[in-house]
């Protein structure tokens, strides 16, 4: 159910229950201008903040748009059954002790007394709305009014607290808290901050997405209103789940899951909270997309390569001038300089305004956006007036090319506050700290979710258990992935019976184990059964023709994810598939040129393109069993997981060497 939150989030009348807490919501309303009325509930006091006080909720003068409520758990359900009786517009449920502590029962109470009323919450601290300087907010913050500027959503209150207390010049529009979300998700409220107008961008900090395909709606919402979203998804450390049983397991955890799913439903995902303030701004000024064809410009040869060093781990290229702009630019700057880029354009025309606006300009002109290192001196100790025209024509850059330019200082603190804020009202980001800079443009960098693209629909996991191979190749071979021709049977006689039609080298496997190599369950490069001793611990036995002609051993994985429904995890295979750890994690559904272009992120892609005069891999081939299997994922929800390790590529053709599949045991 979609709730209306914009009464809450911009109200016109406030209530606020409770003493301490209480007092502080009531005085920072006043100190932010808060135009609407503020009416204290208490039973015992007089006033509160020094606004009189009403003894119970039905003397208010009005029905309250917004209501803080700052008393003890039991209470508040009382308090959210009344306000929901009388139509209010919505309450920020402060008190702990609900779900977190193990009280599932009341906090399901709360949801039931609140009806179709929204709450955020419980467990919550509540809303800035720096707009119209309402405040339910119990604590300290480091904000100000504004008139427009991005929304910083969080579910830790002392992260987001944290971030208003910046010094980066971004301006914040609203800070927002789930608290434990018991009926409004992150979804709901994203969609609802970005529904204002004066909202330019939002910025998360998450624990969990909740509802995968809700959110992608969102973002691809957000995405076609120009407004960009940055996030930091928490808890990739925690170990993954099932990691014993599957290599794909171990390579799609440590948030590779969540990873593809922000990076394919086009939110820029950043690791640390400068970077995230930093992506912010660009979208605030630019909005989201940004290109990725940079330059940057320097007056120091240690700048310029300091740049280029930082730049390869953060994934950004910088591609030389044309030609024309060689031309152009070493008629400005003389025989000494050389033209590349980076580009240390040296000192000799530090100081004149309008040449260093023309090798700006002329430099900016041939990319989408442009670095340019700039460290102005602290102006307590120094004199920063000889960096006015490197600043200014920056701004002239700018404003002649339409080309985002990017004045950087190396380290944070060389851009104070203030002259950030002056870049930004003319509509040039300053950036602060080199190493986070590039993070944030190459974060900023994020392509648009596919249009109309959702994860498929989670199913919940349920107690599993591993087909044995036999069967699991059965089920491959007739969702049209090719597999080797073999025999099976539960003894090793049965087997050796059976195995005359086949032709050697053979492979004999024993049956019932997830890894058999470290299990010692597989024998290679057989040229008969004969002789062969039984395997300790076998369920069963299985013979077939090894596979002959391999260019290169993937991997191919698909995994029942509880959050975004099936993972695809591409990557090099064989027995050192975690060691190598080159893969790349996917979420269903994908396309054929997703996963063609998936498989060249690979650090071995060019193992797989005929890497000094090797033969070539059959990647269609490895594309059409990635989307056989996803096909069969998505119509099967009984199957949890599916791994092919290795996949054999041929130079023609694929085959399933070796498969794990686990399904549900109901």
């Amino acid at each position: 159910m979609t709730r209306d939150l914009s009464r809450l989030l911009r109200p016109r009348s406030i209530a606020v229950f409770g003493s301490g807490w209480a007092q502080n919501v009531v005085e920072q309303c006043a100190r932010m201008g808060f135009a609407g009325p503020v009416w204290p509930v208490h039973p015992t006091r007089d006033q509160i903040g020094g606004v009189p006080a009403f003894r119970s909720l039905a003397d208010l003068p009005g029905i309250p748009d917004a209501t803080f409520i700052g008393v003890n758990r039991h209470a508040t359900l009382e308090v959210v059954a009344g306000l929901s009786a009388m139509g209010a517009g919505g309450a920020i449920c402060f008190a702990s002790g609900w779900t977190e502590a193990g009280e599932a029962d009341l906090q399901a109470r709360l949801v039931a007394a609140a009806g179709d009323m929204p709450i955020l919450g419980p467990n919550c601290y509540g809303v800035i709305n720096y707009l119209d300087g309402a405040l339910l907010w119990p604590d300290q913050h480091g904000g100000r009014r504004v008139e427009r500027g991005v929304a910083l959503l969080s579910q830790s209150s002392n992260i987001v607290i944290n971030l208003t207390m910046q010094r980066r010049g971004l301006p914040v529009a609203y800070v927002a808290c789930l608290g434990n979300a018991a009926q409004v998700g992150l979804a709901d409220l994203a969609g609802a901050l970005l529904a204002d107008d004066r909202v330019t961008a939002l910025g998360l900090y998450v624990e969990g997405i909740g509802d995968a395909p809700a959110f992608a709606a969102l973002a691809g919402a957000a995405r076609a209103a120009g407004k960009g979203i940055a996030c930091i998804k928490s808890g990739k450390t925690e170990a993954a789940r099932s990691a014993a049983a599957s290599h794909t397991a171990s390579l799609a955890g440590g948030g590779a899951a969540s990873s593809a799913f922000l990076r394919q439903a086009g939110v820029a995902e950043v690791a640390t909270l400068p970077e995230l303030l930093e992506v912010l701004k660009i979208f605030h000024v630019h909005g989201p997309g940004l290109g990725r064809r940079l330059c940057s410009l320097s007056c120091s040869g240690g700048e310029a390569g300091l740049v280029a060093d930082l730049a390869a781990p953060a994934g950004i290229v910088f591609p030389p001038p044309s030609d024309a702009q060689r031309v152009r630019l070493a008629g400005i700057l003389g025989p000494i300089v050389a033209i590349a880029n980076p580009l240390d354009y040296h000192t000799f025309i530090w100081g004149d305004g309008p040449r260093t606006t023309d090798v700006f300009s002329t430099m900016l002109g041939g990319y989408d956006a442009g670095i340019f290192i700039i460290d102005p001196p602290r102006p307590d100790r120094c004199d920063g007036a000889s960096f006015a025209p490197a600043m200014d024509a920056i701004v002239a850059a700018q404003a002649a090319t339409g080309k985002p330019a990017f004045p950087v200082s190396s380290i944070p603190e060389n851009f104070g506050e203030d002259r950030a804020g002056a870049m930004l009202a003319n509509g040039v980001v300053a950036m602060m700290g080199l190493e986070t800079a590039l993070g944030a443009l190459r974060a900023a960098q994020v392509a648009p979710a596919r249009a109309g693209w959702r994860p498929v629909a989670a199913w919940s996991r349920g107690q599993a258990r591993m087909l044995a191979e036999d069967a699991a190749k059965a089920m491959l071979a007739g969702a049209g992935v090719a597999v080797p021709r073999g025999v099976s049977g539960a003894t090793l006689a049965e087997v050796q019976a059976r195995a005359s039609s086949l032709a050697a080298p053979l492979a004999l496997k024993g049956l019932g184990f997830a890894h058999k190599t470290e299990a010692g369950a597989v024998r290679l490069g057989l040229a008969s059964l004969d002789g062969q001793a039984a395997m300790p611990g076998a369920a069963g036995y299985l013979a077939e023709e090894m596979v002959l002609g391999g260019v290169a051993e993937v991997l191919l994985g698909l995994r029942r994810d509880p959050v975004y429904g099936v993972t695809l995890t591409l990557g090099m295979g064989g027995v050192t598939a975690e060691l190598m750890a080159d893969s790349v994690t996917l979420v269903a559904p994908v396309t054929g040129a997703e996963i063609a272009a998936a498989l060249k992120t690979l650090r071995l892609w060019p193992l797989l393109d005929g890497y000094r005069g090797r033969a070539k891999a059959d990647v269609a081939a490895f594309v059409d069993a990635a989307l056989a299997l996803q096909a069969l994922m998505v119509a099967a929800p009984h199957l949890q997981d599916i791994e092919i390790n290795p996949l054999m590529l041929r130079e023609s053709g694929a085959v399933a060497a070796d498969a794990v599949i686990w399904e549900d045991t109901e």
